[in-house]
């Protein structure tokens, strides 16, 4: 890993839409029916994705100048829409694989809200793969802030230099940067220190470090 190979290396830190689970055509479907509730005009899948996937709603919706009732709105028909979600392949076998093999600590990091984050865990059996999950609603400001990866570090009781970041957007990148953590960019054009194009590619840098 680029300007990292003396690093001591004890958490990684996941983001989870985009990087775990394939959820944007669930968020995408609630968003737009929140605008559509809300007498907003709908949005194209290139438009959300281009404007709203990565930051936190808050950000979204004050852009979009809607209010608190319009995230909850938004939230709320996430939930309904679960079926929607698909789990990446190999997920659960790396995950595995992070804590027992190399021995690391993990973490989960994502804007999404609390309520649906457990209810994904649940739905998925992936809550007692991590050591600590950190949500949108745990912090003040979430990614691309700094905040939410510091929170997960100190949870971790780890300082985010021994940390790898995995993400996906650059709001991921921004707050592991931020923070200080190597970042390894998941099947995107622009990343942080490394970039794979799956989770099975994330053992070639655990093997390098």
């Amino acid at each position: 890993m680029k300007g990292k190979e003396n690093k001591r290396i004890e958490a990684i830190l996941f983001d989870l839409d985009g990087v775990l689970i394939d959820s944007f055509e669930c968020w995408y479907q609630a968003f737009n029916a929140m605008l559509r509730a809300f007498g907003r005009e709908e949005m194209s899948r290139e438009e959300f994705r281009e404007k709203c996937w990565g930051p936190d709603l808050k950000h979204n919706l004050d852009a979009l100048n809607l209010n608190e009732e319009a995230g909850k709105y938004c939230i709320t028909e996430q939930l309904k829409l679960i079926e929607f979600i698909e789990l990446f392949p190999g997920v659960k076998e790396v995950l595995s694989r992070v804590r027992e093999e190399y021995k690391l600590k993990i973490g989960l990091v994502t804007n999404t809200p609390k309520k649906n984050v457990h209810r994904i865990l649940e739905y998925f059996h992936l809550s007692n793969y991590f050591d600590v999950v950190v949500t949108g609603d745990d912090v003040k400001r979430g990614k691309p802030d700094a905040e939410i990866v510091i929170e997960a570090c100190e949870k971790l009781k780890t300082m985010p230099e021994n940390a790898i970041l995995v993400g996906d957007t650059e709001s991921d990148f921004m707050a592991g940067k931020s923070a200080g953590c190597a970042v390894i960019g998941i099947g995107v054009k622009s990343a942080g220190d490394e970039r794979i194009e799956n989770l099975y590619e994330l053992f070639a840098v655990l093997d390098k470090i």
